[in-house]
Parts: C-alpha cells; structure tokens; sequence
C-alpha cells in the first residue's frame, strides 16, 4: 500500500506564474506541456499499482476503502490542477494587442480607423476617403441608423489619395438632420464606367476603450469602432 501513496504523493503538477515582467510564458507552456505528458504515463502507472496492490493483498487485512478512496481523489486532484494551470497559460498567453489593459495607451492619442460610421455632433460629421485610382464620377451618399438614405451628392475629390467629406447635417433638401450615427458611402467609377472601391476612415481622439462581445473596442469622439480597424496613431494636438 505505501508503494502507491508514496507514487501519489510525489505527483505534481507545474505551476504558472503570473508576474508583471510581460513575458511571453513560452517556459511555462513548455512546463505545461511536458507536465500533460507526464501524468498520462504516470496516471497508467499509477493504476497499474493501485491494480497490482488490490490482487496481491492479505485477505486478512484487505485495503482500506478510505484509503483507496483518497489515493483517487489525490491524482485526480493532480489533474483537475494541471487543467487550472492550462486555462491560466491560456490567458497569460492571450494576444495583447486584443486586450483593453494593453489598449488603454491610446486613450487621449489622434487616431484613424477605418469606418464607415462616425457621429454627426452639434451639426458637423466628418469622413476621409481614400481612392485607389483618380475617378471620373464619385457620389456621396449620408444614411441615417435606420438606414434611411438623407444626403446624396458630388464627392468633393475624384483624386487618387486621400481626401475629406465634411457634412453641415443638413439632407438634400436643405433641412438640419438631428446628431446621431450616420453612415457614408462612395460610389465611384473610372473614365471606362469601371467600379473603383474607395476605403473610408474616421479620426479623432481615443476617449475610452470597452470590451464589447469580445471585441476591443476604442471610442473616437461619439464613435465606437473596433481597436483592429485603427490604420494610424499619433499624438494628440498640443500634447
């Protein structure tokens, strides 16, 4: 019997550490990994013993009931420790470029995402567009977040680059539209009636970062758009 107390005893899984040194845990996972091999063999052996220990005992003086009881409970105990330890090096491990803590840094930092929606506030919206190639027709079109089409009209560049559409919030009729969400879209095409596909971004100033359905999410003036879509940071005016 104290052959397999003694195996059970010595059985252990690695342990992950948590520290603020921002490594990557690559030796942890290794641990971890090497600490799954392990106890499969040693989880045979172990029942190999226990095995061994039940057809070889004294009739007079079978094993105890509470003490076969405990030698289970203690291997699984083991693995119930070494799953811990993986769900741990999973979130140790997890990207940070995803995460809200490592994303915080933009907060008060000029940033451009690519977007399609931005907030028309106090009467002014306002989108970048990019044309892969010089258009020789390009319209605008404003829809409101019920997708309701409100403006329609000339985009103010066909040239190849970057160029900004700022909106007064007014509809095609002239009339003030209230703030809110608005989306933009650009229907352009070259001199041969070719379709060109124009790339639309939003910019401002990252004032807070959210956690959405698992997507990190950076606000930009009223706007919130995905950390993923962000093309470009800089600082902030004047800071």
């Amino acid at each position: 019997m104290s052959s397999v107390s003694n195996f059970v005893s010595n059985q252990s899984a690695p342990q992950t550490q948590v520290g603020s040194t921002g490594g990557s845990g690559t030796g942890n996972a290794a641990d971890l990994a090497s600490g799954v091999s392990n106890l499969d063999t040693s989880y045979q052996t172990f029942l190999t013993l226990l095995t061994t220990q039940l057809q070889n005992q004294d009739p007079s003086a079978p094993m105890d009931p509470n003490t076969f009881t405990t030698e289970l409970v203690q291997m699984t105990g083991v693995q119930q420790q070494l799953l811990s330890n993986q769900l741990l090096q999973q979130l140790v491990t997890a990207s940070p470029s995803s995460g809200v803590s490592s994303a915080v840094n933009l907060i008060g930092k000029d940033v451009t995402a690519t977007s399609s929606v931005t907030n028309l506030t106090n009467g002014q919206a306002s989108w970048s567009y990019n044309l892969p190639s010089t258009a020789a027709t390009a319209t605008v079109t404003v829809s409101n977040s019920a997708g309701n089409v409100v403006f329609t009209g000339t985009a103010p560049s066909f040239a190849s680059g970057n160029s900004t559409f700022n909106w007064n919030g007014q509809n095609s009729s002239g009339v003030q539209q209230p703030d809110g969400a608005y989306t933009l879209s650009i229907a352009a095409a070259d001199g041969s009636g070719g379709t060109i596909t124009p790339t639309i971004s939003v910019s401002g100033v990252a004032s807070s970062i959210q956690s959405a359905a698992g997507t990190t999410m950076v606000t930009i003036g009223a706007t919130a758009v995905p950390v993923s879509s962000i093309t470009n940071v800089t600082n902030a005016s004047g800071s």
